[in-house]
């Protein structure tokens, strides 16, 4: 077997060697062990001696594995002799430290401490006047009988329980006499709880309010403030043709009242004005006889107005104001007849009707802009400064229908120490007037524009609108006219 035995040899030459003067392992060991062991080791196992190998065991077998020492020497290692405490036989000396004590255990012994007390326990003991676990003599307080002495503490007091004692004048706790308060038979006088004496009182007369309040079911609907459309149900416009005639009516501000000349004013007082065609005006406009005036459009017409001048209304000879008006009032009316068995448009009549200030654009309807109003045949609606949708007002118009729009410039109590003019719009179909307005009254701050131009401050002219294709005529002849409004 190579393990090789000079790299052993090799290993004991170059050993480290313990420092001088310091005792090596052997001696240490040979210095812990009983002087017995240390004969017995030189007597049996005797080694020579080395002065090469400091580390070598001890002589002698391990401890574990060494025969028991009987001798008066000290063996640490070495159980103790004789039998282990638990197999050793009692010993009666009181020098044994593992014996138990003499005599019976406590719980036997006789006249110990810990033994339990003579007799029976004290649960089961006669009664005795002098323990004081024993409890009172005689029976307990609740089986006594009913003692008078006033040195029972638990004694109940004499007599009766309150709720069984009679009736006592002097008793605080008893009933006073007599039956309760609701038992009483005769009424007290003065009592806030009875009710007066004698019958009740006579029911009064209802007030007959109906008799002076009318009934408001007869009055008619409230004005629609509210009612107007961001668009018309029938045709519109474009937004740019709207913003068109805004910049138009920028550029082109209201004129103030004008002084008609001699032909101007016969032809205002003959009712007899001429009609001015637009210039884009697609169809034809005649006069057919004084105060009468015949139009035809085609399909492909524009929006457009047809003005009248003179003005119907003119403030220098026509304002309520003037102290020439009789009665301080002035109606301005016309009227507009639909042509029958004429093919409409499948959307509506496209005709308009109402007044204008001037001047206004005539490329646009009436109603639009400012100082405008016009009742539109297409949806019934009735516009005032207003391009959007109007508000409701009328039925759509029908053919071979008679029309009319009238204005009446009443004047009215002073404001501010100035008169003022109160402005109504009427509306007639067939010689019957079927609706009308208050200028000022049915208007909404929020929601209209100004009327400036319509409230009699300014010249007035008819305006007549058309768009599509119309037949119709113009009737300006009040002797032609199906409706007589007042001073006519």
């Amino acid at each position: 077997m190579c393990f090789g035995s000079s790299k052993n040899n090799a290993n004991e030459d170059d050993a480290p060697r313990p420092a001088s003067g310091r005792p090596s392992y052997a001696q240490e060991s040979k210095a812990s062990v009983p002087a017995q062991y240390q004969q017995q080791s030189h007597s049996h196992h005797q080694r020579p001696p080395s002065t090469r190998n400091d580390y070598a065991p001890p002589s002698g077998p391990p401890p574990s594995q060494r025969p028991p020492v009987s001798s008066a020497g000290y063996d640490d290692f070495a159980p103790p002799s004789g039998p282990p405490p638990s197999q050793r036989p009692p010993v009666s000396s009181v020098d044994d430290d593992f014996g138990p004590p003499p005599g019976p255990p406590p719980s036997h012994r006789a006249g110990d401490n810990f033994a339990l007390p003579p007799g029976p326990p004290s649960s089961q003991r006669p009664p005795a006047t002098d323990d004081w676990a024993a409890p009172p003599p005689g029976p307990p307080p609740s089986h006594r009988p009913q003692m008078t002495s006033p040195d029972d503490d638990f004694a109940p007091p004499p007599g009766p329980p309150p709720s069984q004692r009679a009736a006592a004048t002097n008793a605080w706790d008893a009933p006073p006499p007599g039956p309760p308060p609701s038992h009483h038979q005769a009424q007290i006088d003065q009592s806030y709880m009875a009710p007066p004496p004698g019958p009740p009182p006579a029911a009064k007369p209802k007030h007959d309010w109906e008799a002076i309040v009318p009934d408001t079911s007869l009055f008619p609907p409230p004005p629609s403030f509210f009612s107007g459309f961001d668009r018309s149900p029938a045709s519109n416009s474009t937004e740019a043709e709207a913003e068109a005639g805004e910049r138009w009516c920028a550029a082109h501000p209201l004129t103030a009242p004008v002084t008609l000349d001699p032909p101007s004013t016969a032809a205002h007082r003959a009712h007899h004005p001429r009609l001015m065609q637009p210039a884009d005006f697609r169809g034809s406009l005649v006069c057919t006889a004084p105060g009468i005036w015949s139009g035809n459009t085609d399909n492909e017409a524009y929006d457009s107005t047809i003005i009248a001048y003179p003005p119907l209304y003119a403030v220098t000879l026509d304002s309520p104001l003037s102290p020439t008006t009789p009665r301080g009032q002035k109606t301005v009316y016309y009227e507009v007849a639909l042509a029958r068995g004429t093919p409409w448009p499948a959307d509506g009549i496209c005709l308009a009707l109402g007044y204008t200030a001037l001047p206004y654009p005539s490329f646009r309807m009436p109603g639009w802009h400012r100082g405008s109003l016009a009742v539109h045949g297409d949806d019934g609606h009735r516009f005032v400064n207003d391009r959007w949708g109007g508000k409701s007002f009328t039925a759509p118009f029908r053919p071979g229908e008679r029309l009319g729009v009238g204005m009446t410039f009443t004047r009215a109590g002073a404001e501010d120490g100035r008169a003022r003019i109160e402005t109504d719009v009427f509306f007639t179909r067939d010689g019957r007037e079927v609706g009308r307005w208050n200028l000022h009254e049915e208007t909404d701050a929020e929601e209209d524009l100004p009327v400036t131009g319509l409230e009699g401050y300014h010249d007035l002219s008819c305006a007549v609108g058309t768009h599509g294709k119309v037949v119709f005529e113009v009737v300006l002849e009040p002797g032609k006219w199906m409706y007589k409004p007042v001073g006519y």
